[in-house]
């Protein structure tokens, strides 16, 4: 069962400088939604910025540990723009 602390440290050894917040949305260690604002995303489509979450990931996808990730991702201009929240 993955927990939300691993993922996160995965995220952000591969995305230095991003915010990353994780949440376990069935209590079983293999759903999470995240959400992430990295300076990697500058530039990219959402599909790029999606890609680039899931890469360091791909051994929990694959072997289906991690089952399903909700994604929400922001460059740090794009989340300034959406204003406080």
């Amino acid at each position: 069962m993955l927990d939300a602390d691993t993922l996160r440290r995965y995220l952000l050894d591969a995305l230095p400088g991003s915010e990353v917040e994780l949440n376990d949305t069935t209590g079983t260690g293999d759903h999470f939604e995240a959400r992430v604002i990295s300076p990697a995303f500058t530039g990219k489509t959402m599909v790029e910025q999606h890609q680039l979450v899931y890469a360091p990931l791909q051994q929990w996808l694959k072997s289906g540990e991690l089952h399903a990730l909700a994604l929400k991702t922001y460059s740090p201009e794009q989340w300034k723009k959406l204003g406080p929240r």
